[in-house]
């Protein structure tokens, strides 16, 4: 596939990389990772007010810029280059695409008009205490009493679930497995019986929270389309929410490539800087090779998840394209700032050093929406 940006993208790209080589320094991640919160309410007020990021796929329709999902993995790579510390990805790259596959036509304008205008910040629920990373780990469960509906259960792993003003929940029908019995309820976090906590994980950079519903009751009008019909509208939103991820992982293992060789640039060894040696520079090709691969993957399930949410016949192959971009994107990215670590020698995981961050950010987001292995069986089984 040829693919190029156009002017307008690269002109997105250029800009972000800009402003967050200005505002997501190493000394400002760290600052970020220190809080509960887990981010700036500053930066996060800049960045919705003064570039709009978190409206740059939602249509013009509900107040967004009405951009594409190529536009979102731009920005989201250049977030994973930086380690923005934002409700970026909980936001935009799950809760809206709940909405926007989910919601009726006056959920989304109420609901995407108040995220297009960064007033609201969403994520989504949908992973029970047992974990897992697809519709049939749902376990929360939702009943129909009295004309409201009951929603109880426990949801872990929920990305900035302590501190998101908006909860799309995921919930089933009592007896009901697999896809079957899904529905989705947007949840004012406020809401009484809802108690939120964060959940400290290996990687700082990003919260998750764990959320207890203690007997929520909603009104008919919190559903987002029908009840337990929303199993298929989950699955493809996890599958969009594994390209942003990929993304942001592309991003990540640039971003410890281009650190690598920096510093193999400046370390000497026997009077030499060792990005010199033939060893070094044959480690350092693998790793540029991963990251160029991994770029073409996402890219290109970007284009298929733009068809996807938006309607077209390649958005047919988002489960693979999905899939595929994410096992390969988790598996470099891991790969790239393992090595990046041994080049860095004796100082690669101290904490003055920053490859240790993006090391803890591989680990966490492989695991994440499901490892390598599990997203390659998903393409065997798909092809078969």
């Amino acid at each position: 596939m040829d693919f190029a940006f156009t002017d307008e993208q690269e002109m997105i790209r250029e800009s972000a990389h800009a402003f967050l080589a200005d505002v997501s320094t190493s000394a400002a991640v760290r600052a970020a990772m220190a809080t509960e919160r887990g981010y700036d309410e500053a930066l996060w007020g800049r960045i919705c007010n003064e570039l709009c990021w978190q409206a740059i796929h939602i249509p013009e329709a509900y107040g967004g810029l009405g951009l594409g999902f190529v536009e979102l993995a731009i920005l989201l790579e250049q977030m994973g280059q930086r380690l923005l510390c934002s409700p970026f990805l909980s936001t935009v790259g799950l809760a809206t695409n709940a909405l926007l596959l989910a919601g009726s036509e006056a959920q989304k304008r109420h609901w995407l008009g108040q995220i297009a205008e960064g007033r609201l910040t969403a994520t989504l629920a949908w992973t029970g205490a047992g974990g897992g990373y697809e519709a049939a780990s749902v376990a929360a469960e939702a009943r129909l009493v009295g004309g409201e509906y009951v929603l109880s259960g426990t949801l872990r792993h929920v990305p900035d679930g302590h501190t998101a003003d908006l909860l799309i929940v995921a919930a089933r029908t009592p007896g009901s497995e697999g896809e079957s019995g899904i529905s989705l309820f947007a949840v004012p976090a406020d809401t009484v019986g809802v108690e939120r906590c964060w959940l400290p994980t290996m990687d700082q950079t990003r919260r998750q929270a764990e959320i207890c519903l203690d007997q929520v009751r909603l009104e008919c009008e919190a559903l987002l389309g029908e009840a337990g019909e929303a199993g298929p509208a989950l699955t493809r939103t996890l599958q969009l929410a594994a390209v942003c991820v990929a993304a942001e992982q592309l991003g990540g293992a640039q971003a410890v490539l281009d650190l690598t060789v920096d510093y193999t640039k400046e370390r000497v060894q026997f009077g030499r800087p060792v990005a010199g040696f033939q060893a070094i520079k044959h480690r350092a090709a693998d790793m540029m090779l991963q990251v160029e691969a991994s770029r073409s993957a996402v890219y290109y399930a970007a284009c298929v998840a733009q068809e996807a949410l938006f309607g077209g016949e390649a958005g047919a192959e988002l489960p693979l394209a999905a899939s595929l971009a994410k096992a390969w994107c988790s598996d470099a990215f891991f790969h790239c700032a393992s090595e990046s670590i041994q080049l860095h020698g004796g100082v690669g995981f101290t904490w003055e050093y920053d490859p240790h961050l993006y090391f803890k950010r591989a680990r966490s987001s492989e695991t994440f929406l499901g490892a390598s292995a599990w997203h390659r069986e998903k393409i065997a089984q798909a092809i078969l």
